[in-house]
This record gives C-alpha cells, structure tokens and sequence, in this order.
C-alpha cells in the first residue's frame, strides 16, 4: 500500500512564528533546503495566506495557457472533471477571490465555447455533462449583468430538465454523481445557490429524488440494506460513482421523514462495515482490499459525507466516523497524485470540512500540512517521477487545476469547499 503514499512524517503541529522584518518574511519561504517546508508550516498565516494566492494566480496563468492558449481554443473534452470547463470553473473562483473582471471574461469565454462543443450531448450531470456547461454559463453571466446569456443558459438548463423529467435519456440512467441522476441535482443545487432558490423549481429536482429513492430501495431490499444504487454492475461506496456522493447530495434536497431515515441508515450501515483501520471499501464487491484513500473511493469523499452528515442530523455518530476517517487521511492519504479526485489536493478538504463543522485548529494545521507539502514539493516530485501529474495534468480533478483550487481556497479556510460537490 505504501507504494501509493508518501509517508507523514511531518510534526502533529508546527507553532507559527512571527519574523520581525518583511525581508524575513520572504527569506523564510525562499530558501530551498531541508527545512523549506517547516519553514512554510512555522509562517504567520496572513503571510502564507498570501504565499498561497501568489503560487494559486501563478498556476492558474499556466493551467490556462496549457488548457486554453496551447490548444487554439479547440475543445476535446468541454467536461468539469478533466476538460476545459475546469479551467472556466477555476477562473471563476479566482474571480470570486480577487474580484478580478478578467478572470470572469475570459471564464464567460470559455463557457461559450464548450456550450457549443458539448451541444447534442445526452450526458446531463454537473461534473461531466451538458449540464455543467449550463448552470456554470448561468451563474457566469448572471454576475457579468449579461441578461441574454443568462436567459439562454437557463433555457438550455430546463431542457435537460425536460430531458430528465420525461425519460428521453436512457432507461439505465444511473443514480450516481459523475455521470447520473444525482449530478443532474448537483447542477440544479449549484444554480439555485448562486441564483437564488426557486430559480429551479422543486416540483423537478422532488421528481428526480423520488426515483434516486425508489431505485435505492429496490436494490437495497435484495442486501437488507436501507438504501443502494449500481454502476456498471458494481455496489460502489464512494463519493464519484456511489453510496458517498449519492446521500451527499440526498442531504441537500427536501426529503420526507422516512427517506431521511433511510439515509441515515444507508450511511450508518457504511461506518458499521468499515474497515478495523477506519478506511472504506471501495464497493460492496470490493470488501477485502484496504487500499484506496481518495476523495472518489476510500476514506477522503467518505469524510466529508460524514461531516455532512454530522451538521445535517447534529448526530455524534457521524461526527465520531468523520473524525475517526480524517485519521486515515492524515496518515495514508499524502498521496503520489497531485489532483483532487485522487490526490493530496483532494485530501485536504477532509481537514477543512472538519476545520469548519468543530473550529478545531487541529484540522486547520493539517490541511496546510498538506497544502504547504503541494507548495514546496509538488513540482519537483512530478518533475522526477516520483509523483503523478495526473493523465490530464493541468485539469481540475485530476492534475494541477486541483491544487491552484485548493491554493485559493486556503486564503480563506473557513470558506473552502471542495470544488463542484460541496456548494
């Protein structure tokens, strides 16, 4: 297993020290010796607050040169996940950081171009179908006052509702995040936060519940299970294709009493069969390889379910499997992969969602463990082999694009949210 992470060596806290000069300051995260990163972990954190928006600007010219400018703006993959839409969600988020109209412009930019690659697409979930395209084209024009860009968004939006609604799409629709029913809910949540509730109404996304629900039970009668949903054959519990990212976003949408209940049970059967070191199976099928430490299968989008769950419910049970999964995390999940799907970016968010639900600086220390081990090592690690890049290296959830997120989201902890899943 080792083979798939750095080992932690680093100190369970590093006590942030106050240098007395600017000079000092700068020389302290400068310098590329040993101790390069214990310096970076002892910084004050409004001066690595501020490292940490110059490295995330820095990358995210780079990301957009490789994804954008080297491509002559030709799209092969318009998708969240790995393609160009991710650039367009990062500098979307840069913009909400610094304000920069820029960075909206040319996110705006890039939204129309993979509006127009990704027409005719039947693939309808937030990160990886049409419909990402159009809620982030919608929420991108409604704060560039661009009232004819946001009309048709919305009217390419509702439809892929109609889509949805009446069964045009294939009958093995999944249930699951990337590719099904419950991404569809995502783009809809994303949209209404951004535009306001109602914008996309209840009477669509309370049909689409009825039937994730539906399904869930169905299957979950067969295993005695509360709740449980298939892709591709497979019983999966993670966050990308299972269990995990399926009550995510479950927790989010009007539910009634026994459906609440279901999901509840569905995740408490989950802690029930971990696995004796705190990790997950990565499905059903899956049950006796402790392995995977990922945001997609294992322990990380695990976590941040629980932690969910924990703030939904205001039930211990969840709070104590979060924390006891964050342990996992912290000691096998410096991962070899830079991304946030299956990487040290990803990672990090589990600290942070815990940072937030229990103010314990613990958590905060540990997600710029981790963050300052990307700032300091990361490039030289992918540079020699010893850390992967991701097969798409500059996209948001597999390569670089992940770690800039997590860089600018670091400004200001006590707001980050996993990017294109916590809303």
């Amino acid at each position: 297993m080792a083979d798939r992470f750095f080992p932690n060596t680093l100190p369970d806290f590093v006590p942030e020290t106050t240098p007395s000069t600017p000079q000092e300051q700068e020389e302290a995260v400068t310098v590329s010796d040993g101790d390069s990163l214990m310096k970076l972990l002892a910084m004050p954190y409004p001066s690595l607050s501020e490292r940490f928006k110059r490295a995330a600007l820095d990358l995210k010219e780079t990301i957009l040169l490789e994804t954008w400018g080297m491509s002559a703006q030709r799209i092969t993959d318009f998708t969240l996940y790995c393609g160009v839409l991710g650039t367009a969600f990062l500098l979307f988020k840069s913009y909400q950081v610094t304000g920069n109209n820029n960075d909206l412009s040319l996110c705006s930019h890039i939204v129309k171009a993979c509006d127009s690659a990704s027409a005719g697409s039947r693939d309808v979930t937030f990160i990886c179908g049409r419909a990402g395209v159009c809620a982030l084209g919608a929420v991108v024009a409604k704060h560039a006052s661009d009232e004819q860009s946001l009309g048709y968004y919305l009217a390419q939006f509702e439809k892929i509702e109609l889509c949805v609604m009446q069964i045009k799409l294939p009958r093995n629709l999944p249930d699951e995040l990337l590719y099904g029913r419950v991404g569809f809910l995502l783009a809809c949540l994303f949209i209404n936060k951004h535009l306001g509730q109602g914008t996309i109404p209840s009477t669509y996304t309370a049909a689409v519940v009825g039937e994730i629900i539906k399904n869930g039970r169905a299957l979950g009668r067969k295993g005695r299970y509360p709740l449980m949903f298939e892709w591709y054959g497979e019983r999966y519990w993670g966050a990308a294709h299972g269990l995990a990212g399926i009550m995510h976003v479950l927790m989010d949408m009007e539910l009634k009493p026994d459906e609440i209940e279901d999901v509840k049970g569905t995740l408490k059967y989950m802690i029930n069969k971990r696995f004796p070191s705190g990790n997950y199976p990565a499905s059903e099928e899956d049950r006796e390889r402790d392995v995977l430490v990922h945001w997609c299968h294992g322990a990380p989008g695990i976590a941040l379910t629980l932690a969910k769950a924990a703030k939904v419910f205001g039930d211990k049970e969840f709070l104590d499997a979060a924390v006891h999964a964050a342990e996992v995390v912290w000691n096998r999940g410096m991962l070899k992969r830079v991304g946030i799907c299956h990487g040290i970016s990803g990672n990090a968010y589990v600290f942070l969602s815990l940072y937030q639900l229990t103010g314990n600086v613990k958590y905060l220390y540990r997600a710029k463990a981790f963050t300052c081990f990307l700032l300091d090592k990361a490039h030289k690690l992918i540079s020699g082999g010893l850390m992967h890049g991701g097969d798409r290296p500059y996209s948001l959830f597999e390569g670089l694009g992940g770690m800039a997120y997590l860089l600018l989201d670091m400004i200001d902890p006590s707001q980050a949210k996993f990017p294109a899943y916590d809303l």
